[in-house]
């Protein structure tokens, strides 16, 4: 790593998973920096910013920190495993901080790219990751495919030296920002669709890809189609083996899925709330009773977030675990909308009312990215049937 703070951290942690003390004093080096950042006026706390707040300069200032690839190898991070991992992420979604530049390379393809990637790909894929260099969208979503991932047509054929990609990629977040693009493309046709599949790391300057904006009702750009023409991809840039992809993407869903931003995506409009109803106006005492309910689910849903966590340290792929929570905490996330909602109705608040329009605005994705709800009942529902 590349601060004294991480090092000193990873040495009272024994250089494995961290320590009760050690993830203590990470909760607090994040709550000093988003606390700094946000009196300076250096960002503005909102729901779901880990996708919609891209600010390079506060993830390198995570990284400088060493508070990237905090659950890697201390060849490439600081090794203190998921559980440190979680505590940091949980403190920087509480705060509503910009971190979208780094969440999907730190959060997924480092992980990816440590347990499938070549020596090769390792060396050059994750130190940029952790020094927030490397910035990385998602290239699975096709369109005419819903939420059917498996409904890939983008193909990669084998060319001399590499791999030529010809294909489209939808709804990818980030894209215009990206340098890097993690691939999940067709290598073979065969009668299952699932099979057939494989994985690719590929720079967004190569010749050949073309990004196209989408723009939501918000008049926000976050979304991307994505064109593929003739791409070429070094063969080492190949992820895993050729034909496994199906195999690994869904392991690599976990990482997705059971991470706390399925759950505290809204809780600065949560706070909102609290600070709204802190003076127990007698008009508003039934919204207290609903705010118990909603924050007993919370740490339920915490809870799980650290079983699945752990289950990761343990060298586990807690699939169905990482699935259950995306959706129960998708249905949380919108509780907390429709709860704000009477909130403002009673109390009248004109920044919990912006607070509320921007999560509204934002909670229709909640329950469609990292799969849709009626998919993971079937993936839990499958599950279940084989044991």
């Amino acid at each position: 790593m590349t601060t004294t703070r991480a090092r000193e951290t990873t040495a009272a942690a024994g250089g494995g998973p961290a320590t009760g003390t050690a993830v203590a004093d990470l909760r607090r080096q994040v709550r000093d920096l988003t606390t700094r950042w946000r009196v300076q006026g250096r960002y503005t706390p909102r729901s779901d910013n880990w996708m919609r707040g891209f600010a390079p300069d506060f993830s390198r200032e995570l990284a400088r920190r060493g508070l990237l690839g905090l659950a890697w190898p201390t060849e490439y991070g600081a090794g203190l495993g998921q559980v440190a991992r979680l505590a940091v992420t949980e403190e920087l979604l509480r705060a509503g901080a910009p971190v979208a530049a780094h969440w999907i390379g730190e959060r997924q393809i480092g992980p990816a790219v440590l347990r499938y990637g070549s020596p090769e790909l390792r060396a050059e894929i994750l130190a940029p990751i952790a020094r927030a260099e490397a910035v990385f969208c998602l290239g699975m979503s096709e369109p005419d495919a819903g939420s059917d991932l498996a409904a890939v047509r983008t193909t990669a054929e084998a060319v001399p030296g590499g791999w030529r990609v010809n294909g489209r990629k939808t709804w990818t977040t980030g894209a215009h920002h990206a340098t890097h693009i993690y691939l999940l493309a067709r290598t073979a046709r065969t009668e299952r669709k699932h099979q057939g599949l494989t994985e690719f790391v590929v720079d967004m300057d190569t010749a050949g890809i073309e990004v196209t904006p989408i723009v939501d009702l918000a008049g926000e750009h976050h979304f991307n189609e994505i064109t593929f023409t003739d791409v070429h991809v070094p063969a080492h840039r190949l992820l895993g083996t050729v034909g496994e992809g199906w195999r690994q993407v869904v392991e690599q869903l976990a990482f997705e899925r059971g991470g706390p931003e399925r759950v505290l995506s809204t809780y600065p409009l949560l706070a909102g709330c609290v600070e709204a109803l802190a003076g127990d106006p007698p008009h508003a005492r039934d919204l207290r009773v609903d705010l118990g309910r909603l924050t007993a689910r919370l740490a339920t849903l915490r809870r799980l977030a650290l079983r699945v966590a752990r289950q990761v340290d343990e060298g586990r792929a807690p699939t169905v675990e990482a699935a259950t929570l995306k959706y129960l905490g998708n249905a949380f996330e919108n509780d907390v909308v429709d709860f704000a909602r009477r909130v403002c109705r009673r109390i009248p608040d004109p920044a919990l009312r912006a607070a509320f329009d921007q999560a509204l605005l934002a909670s229709p994705g909640f329950t469609i990215r990292g799969g849709a709800a009626d998919v993971l009942l079937s993936l839990i529902a499958k599950q279940e049937t084989r044991t």
